[in-house]
């Protein structure tokens, strides 16, 4: 087992093997040492919102699929630093960051990133990125996945379908068909009214069938959405998984235009729009490319856990933290190791934000309080970020400043 494997099993493990949820956990870890997220799961546009970021800050982020590394670059930062245990995610930051610097213009790297399914993106990789990546990277990308293909050819058959999460989409969809249901019907609306008519008539009833109630109540049916078996007990709270996932779903599919909303597209189109109006990631956009393009030095990943890391830098260091939804994964004293290195390295003004899948904040009553004293809980703008955060499948977004 490499040194990773061993601290994604420390990360997520902390039931016996022989019980259930030892069993679930280990199976989870094994799960997520592949490639989990080829797009992050969280609006960085309502992070960018909530961070407040200005030019002498130092963001620390885990760094998950990328995207919102690079699109934290558009709110001029002076540093970003992106933290990850999964080695595909280092992987593909490496490769984004790499293709921002090398290949020749917007076009390029819209179709590498964005359309992500064209056979040329190969060629721009061999010809504009492979002569500039690290050894690690380079032999991630060009070692071979369980279809026997190098790890980049998914630039050019839909990388966006890849992945733990790709794969998990495609499962909804195949499902969605078995009651003759197209997901990608939800495409074509024509407004949100158009929209909430469509979930209604065709999506909301198949939450109904017994076989996905049944399936839902698996804890390892959302494996792929990178929810462990510590997290789906928060996620499904009072409620069976199948009315959960339901209202969450209504929100992705009623609770913004989708014409504006990437996440919706990738759910239900299992890619982004390639009409010159799509919505896409900050990153993405062309008239955020030169600012990007200029900017990605000030980023850099780091093949660590958060934790770990924290303990190497200075105190009062940081100003901006960003931890997706990782504390659902931790018990109290990984939470309390955590938080006192966030608390000894965060500068004045520092904030910290992160999601969860049930609605409250985790911290109070699992934090010491000395420790959870020394910062203010912003609850009325955390409910606000909840509501605009446009992949709606969280059930907060908690911000929290350094008193």
């Amino acid at each position: 087992m490499t040194s990773a494997s061993r601290a994604i099993d420390a990360a997520v493990i902390s039931h016996e093997g022989i019980s259930r949820k030892g069993l679930l956990e280990r199976a989870f870890a094994f799960a997520f040492r592949g490639l989990v997220y080829a797009q992050i799961w969280e609006d960085p546009v309502v992070d960018m919102e909530a961070l407040a970021i200005t030019p002498d800050c130092h963001v620390v982020t885990i760094a998950s699929g990328g995207c919102n590394v690079l699109s934290y670059l558009t709110a001029n930062p002076r540093q970003i630093s992106a933290v990850d245990l999964n080695t595909a995610h280092v992987a593909l930051n490496k490769l984004k960051f790499t293709a921002v610097r090398h290949l020749p213009d917007y076009e390029h790297f819209r179709r590498f990133f964005g359309d992500a399914d064209s056979p040329a993106n190969i060629e721009a990789y061999r010809q504009h990125i492979r002569p500039h990546l690290d050894d690690t990277s380079r032999r991630y990308w060009e070692g071979r996945d369980l279809s026997l293909r190098p790890r980049v050819a998914m630039f050019g058959k839909g990388a966006y379908r890849r992945g733990l999460l790709g794969g998990f989409i495609g499962a909804a969809h195949l499902i969605a068909r078995m009651y003759r249901v197209d997901l990608s019907t939800m495409l074509t609306a024509r407004d949100m009214a158009h929209q909430r008519a469509l979930f209604d008539e065709k999506l909301a009833p198949v939450f109904d069938r017994p076989f996905m109630r049944w399936l839902t109540s698996q804890p390892a049916s959302l494996f792929g959405l990178g929810i462990p078996p510590a997290q789906y007990d928060a996620l499904a709270g009072n409620e069976t998984m199948a009315t959960v996932l339901r209202k969450r779903l209504e929100n992705l599919a009623c609770g913004h235009d989708l014409k504006d909303n990437y996440f919706a597209w990738q759910a239900f189109g299992r890619g982004y729009g390639k009409a010159a109006d799509a919505p896409l990631p900050p990153y993405l956009q062309q008239h955020h490319y030169e600012t990007v393009m200029q900017r990605v030095d000030r980023a850099s990943i780091h093949h660590a856990n958060m934790t770990d890391w924290l303990a190497e830098q200075a105190d009062a260091s940081m100003d901006r933290y960003v931890l997706l939804d990782a504390q659902d994964w931790m018990t109290d004293a990984q939470l309390t190791a955590l938080w006192t290195q966030i608390t000894r390295t965060a500068r004045p003004g520092a904030r910290v934000l992160f999601r969860t899948a049930a609605e409250p904040s985790l911290l109070p009553g699992r934090l010491p309080d000395a420790l959870l004293d020394r910062w203010d809980y912003r609850a009325e703008e955390s409910a606000g970020y909840t509501v605009r955060d446009r992949s709606a499948i969280y059930g907060g977004v908690h911000l929290y400043t350094l008193r």
